[in-house]
């Protein structure tokens, strides 16, 4: 039996969500920790990022316009553990400029943006590629855009849907056009394939007879 695009990738979801259950993603405790997250997470594990948080935290950093009154030294200085982190450290003083300039640190002021407005305007932030303007924009401000990684590129490819040098662009939109636009399927989703990828669909050692995937490797489209 021929499956539709829409089709597979909803059973993929289904599989994977029976297998693993609730991803509750992404763990954070406000908006702003996750536009956080999503940035010092750029090239590094996501225990570290933890690291980093924590230290604004416990500085009393987790607020926008506070954060931005600290000097950029200081600022590396507390997210070290992230790694990269006087990069990452300019990195977060662009993106709390544009919060400033966009809506006075004010997140629920985004709201009245539009969409493909709202990604554009993130996407001009230096240091701000698609990847993470996407996760800012699904998980923080509850926009449905779905968010492609390494992983997304990984498991796909190998299971013959897409290639595996795709765009981003391409790649996002190889879900966009097939599914709901919903943010919360988009959400766990993404989710869900982070979690597959590691723990079965492993860059170097793949484990796909005991993946939940393992039966979908017939549906290439």
């Amino acid at each position: 039996m021929t499956m539709t695009h829409e089709k597979i990738l909803i059973s993929i979801y289904e599989a994977m969500s029976a297998r693993l259950g609730p991803s509750n993603w992404w763990p954070a405790e406000s908006p702003f920790e996750v536009m956080l997250g999503a940035v010092l997470t750029q090239n590094t594990a996501w225990s570290n990022v933890e690291k980093a948080l924590n230290n604004l935290r416990a500085a009393g950093f987790m607020d926008a316009r506070t954060l931005d009154e600290l000097d950029e030294e200081s600022l590396a200085a507390y997210i070290r553990p992230s790694g990269f982190y006087r990069l990452k450290a300019m990195r977060l003083k662009g993106l709390l400029a544009w919060l400033r300039d966009s809506c006075d640190y004010d997140i629920a002021q985004l709201k009245a943006h539009d969409d493909l407005a709202l990604r554009e305007s993130l996407l001009a932030v230096r240091g701000i590629g698609p990847e993470t303007a996407d996760s800012i924009l699904l998980y923080a401000l509850g926009r449905p855009f779905f968010v492609v990684d390494a992983y997304t590129r990984r498991m796909f490819s190998r299971h013959g849907m897409v290639s595996a040098d795709v765009q981003y662009d391409e790649l996002q939109n190889f879900f966009q056009d097939a599914l709901p636009s919903d943010v919360a399927l988009f959400n766990e989703y993404h989710a869900l394939i982070v979690r597959v990828c590691k723990e079965w669909c492993k860059k170097n050692t793949p484990r796909c007879e005991l993946c939940p995937l393992c039966d979908f490797m017939e549906y290439a489209l």
